[in-house]
């Protein structure tokens, strides 16, 4: 039998693929399942994979330059001066790529030539950043907000770790920092921070929900008090309170803010119904400062039980929604809990502010009604079984390290994408909203965040990706009536960065058509199957969550036997003579890993886990998902340097270690006879060396993948045949089982599932069949 399939690592494809086009990639950060596009929608849908590409607005790169200038824009479809636009030096004009308009270059560029052009016509800048200067000379930068958000419902040990990663975090907070502090349990609580003579406190009714007004008013910070308790307080009342605001910010600030929210340098105070409480947080911010960079940072410990984001009653005989109840609409809470969630998200949006969610319970709490305002205020997410593991205290800390460098973290920003125009846009998977900007390239299928050309990122980072859906409408024809080869998109993205800095990045990328209706080398050679992994993978979570019936996994293999069908060289009806150009020769085994993933698989997950996994795979790079899709295995032994090893129970042997990357998880597996030398001591005894470099290894290696990563990965140490083996043993390809023969002392795993050489025989016999 010709699978034709190389490793299941992909190694050799990675070094097969054109580094030219790697580089200019890595460049403007966008993957594209197809690198070059079909010219007909009929021709498209014979694709198989749709036309996506993953874009990262702000990613990292050191041959991105910054101008200090305003950008040129087409004064027709404001798409943004790049090197793809034709120069007319002599009349000192230039014309757009994407609608043709001929455009006078202002006054100040009148020294342009062949050999003098400005740094946005090179061939290499087709990413360039611009910094928006504010010409107002007592404007001051804005400070960057936190509102912390504390559920004080744990038991007493959990509250420790939660107050000892808070106290850490004001510490790391730069200076200038501004933060406000609300906790809650039945009761939410506002803490007023900038009345030094005592401690003042105003409580809201955990059951009862809050409009932005009502908070207002009951914190004194709109047109009059309306009934919140207020507990402490001096006898002046509400006006001893009142501060005259702080010009921070340039005049941001209102009078009523630093009452509620005061520097990081004096913050550092003794930290002494969820739901409401987010929605307070949020009327408190919207208050004090619209339209800046501020973060409502929640630490949650438990479901909600109270008011109306509630997940579950206050019966705790009661079990919390599964994914059954969810299925048959048996969870008589959440869709109330939904749409309150989505209400936020609205506010939230509308402020420019981001909620981040840092859950640690060893039950659900809700992060899968709480998705919808986390993913469209680009707000970040960790899911951990308690607030002192590591997962939690390693992620949190490291959000405020380093300032918010580490993570690369902006606010506030606007994406735009302007493209060619017979490219329709039908939306984006990933954290960001619609702004609902009708234009022409507005396609009439909607996926995702669609009916736009526009999208609010209220928070995001360097590592933010959004997978953008395209549609193709007819032939691109110039005025001159000569067909273009080329297409064109381009992606302007403002924000602000960490520092509170303007800044607005735009990337301009050029594809070309195929004219040919049959499979042309072109279209093979420009399939990236990881970025096809992804998109599939995104798109199948998509539809799990908005279709009622739709059926994953049968979709998924609908899908892939036609591409092979396609795309595959065989004769018809002979599987034996199926092979796959090695431009697709990985995509199936993606597809067999996506089937038994947690995206796919949610019977044993919870709401919130299924919610969690899929907020990261919408968020995160291609390379990153791809390993949550297919996780990557090294092999460590004293025969060898380490090496890639196949996803396979093939590859567990007594004499090596192991060490599986699965993105949320790294495990690292010692097999028998290691695991034996090792409770000998043998590591510790001077003539073995060799030994105790070996056991070294795998950790230094697990060390280096953790500390680029975010969440902070769970990392499992165990041996072979103990109880932890589980979470090497689920993500392994059971080539051998209970059921089928195996050599001796070969380890099985016990499972009913199919093994990608079952897989792949059904593929090719499918794929080769003349009906």
């Amino acid at each position: 039998m010709n699978t034709n399939f190389p490793n299941l690592n992909g190694e050799d494809e990675r070094e097969r693929r054109g580094k030219g086009r790697s580089i200019k990639r890595r460049i403007d950060g966008v993957r594209m399942t197809w690198n070059s596009w079909p010219r007909t929608k009929v021709e498209a849908s014979k694709c198989v994979i749709p036309i996506a590409a993953s874009i990262s607005p702000i990613h990292q790169h050191p041959l991105i330059i910054t101008n200090p200038y305003a950008p040129l824009r087409c004064k027709t479809c404001t798409a943004v001066l790049n090197p793809f636009c034709r120069v007319d030096f002599s009349a000192l004009i230039w014309i757009c790529p994407f609608c043709f308009q001929r455009n006078h270059f202002p006054q100040h560029y009148s020294g342009i030539s062949e050999t003098n052009v400005p740094a946005e016509l090179y061939p290499q800048y087709t990413t360039i950043e611009y910094a928006i200067s504010n010409h107002d000379v007592h404007h001051t930068l804005p400070p960057p907000v936190y509102v912390f958000v504390l559920d004080t419902c744990m038991i007493e040990e959990e509250l420790g770790f939660a107050k000892l990663a808070l106290q850490q975090a004001l510490e790391f907070l730069p200076e200038n920092a501004l933060v406000g502090f609300v906790s809650f349990g039945t009761q939410v609580q506002v803490h007023e921070l900038g009345y030094s003579d005592m401690s003042k406190v105003y409580v809201f009714r955990g059951s009862k929900e809050m409009t932005k007004d009502q908070v207002l008013d009951q914190l004194g910070l709109g047109g009059g008090f309306a009934g919140g308790r207020r507990v402490g307080g001096g006898p002046g009342g509400l006006g001893q309170g009142f501060q005259k605001g702080a010009v921070q910010g340039g005049g941001l600030l209102n009078s009523g803010v630093t009452r509620f929210l005061l520097p990081a340098s004096d913050g550092a105070y003794v930290i002494h119904s969820v739901r409401v409480a987010m929605s307070v947080a949020a009327g408190l911010l919207g208050a004090c400062l619209p339209g800046t960079g501020a973060r409502i940072v929640a630490l949650v410990g438990g479901p909600c039980t109270e008011g109306p984001g509630s997940i579950v009653s206050k019966d705790l005989s009661d079990p919390v929604r599964s994914h059954k109840d969810l299925d048959k609409d048996a969870a008589p809470y959440f869709r109330k809990a939904v749409q309150f969630y989505e209400e936020l998200s609205k506010q939230m949006v509308n402020q420019g502010h981001v909620l981040d969610l840092f859950a640690s319970a060893l039950d659900q709490v809700g992060v899968a009604e709480m998705k919808v305002v986390i993913e469209r205020t680009g707000g970040l997410v960790v899911l951990a079984e308690s607030f002192g593991h590591s997962v939690f205290k390693d992620s949190f800390k490291r959000v405020f390290e380093k300032g918010e460098e580490s993570l690369g973290l902006a606010h506030n920003g606007t994406l735009e994408i302007n493209c060619s125009k017979d490219i329709k846009i039908q939306g984006i998977i990933g954290p960001c909203t619609s702004l609902d900007k009708k234009g022409p390239a507005v396609a009439s299928t909607i996926i995702g965040q669609g009916n736009t050309t526009a999208w609010k990122l209220c928070g995001l980072d360097k590592d933010t990706c959004l997978t953008v859906f395209f549609d193709i409408s007819s032939s691109d024809k110039d005025p001159s009536g000569n067909v273009n080869p080329q297409l064109y998109i381009q992606t302007v993205t403002s924000y602000q960065s960490a520092d509170g800095q303007s800044k607005l990045r735009v990337s301009t990328i050029t594809r070309r058509w195929v004219e040919s209706a049959v499979v042309s080398e072109e279209l093979i050679q420009g399939f990236d199957q990881e970025t096809a992994a992804v998109v599939m993978a995104r798109l199948a979570s998509y539809k799990m969550e908005i279709e009622d019936t739709f059926d994953a996994t049968r979709w998924l293999d609908r899908n892939l036997i036609r591409l092979c069908s396609k795309f595959g060289d065989y004769r018809k009806d002979d599987p034996s003579s199926f092979s796959l150009n090695p431009s697709f020769s990985l995509f199936p085994q993606f597809m067999f890993n996506l089937r038994r993933s947690q995206f796919v698989q949610v019977f044993n997950n919870s709401p919130d886990e299924t919610a969690y996994f899929r907020m990261m795979l919408n968020r995160e790079s291609v390379t990153n998902a791809t390993v949550m899709i297919q996780p990557s295995l090294i092999s460590y032994s004293f025969q060898s340097l380490p090496q890639p090893a196949l996803l396979d129970v093939a590859s567990i042997s007594a004499d090596r270690i192991l060490l599986l990357d699965s993105y949320f998880s790294i495990v690292i597996f010692h097999g028998m006879t290691i695991a034996q030398w090792r409770n000998l001591g043998y590591q510790n005894q001077p003539e073995h060396q060799a030994f105790a470099q070996l056991l070294q290894t795998p950790h230094d290696d697990a060390e280096m993948i953790i500390r680029d990563r975010f969440p902070v990965p769970r990392l499992v140490v165990c041996d072979q045949h103990g109880s932890q083996a589980r979470f090497l043993l689920a993500k392994l390809n059971p080539s051998a089982t209970y059921n089928n023969e195996v050599a001796a002392g070969m380890d099985v795993i016990f499972t009913d599932d199919v093994n990608l050489q079952v897989f792949f025989e059904h593929l090719q016999k499918l794929a080769v069949q003349s009906s």
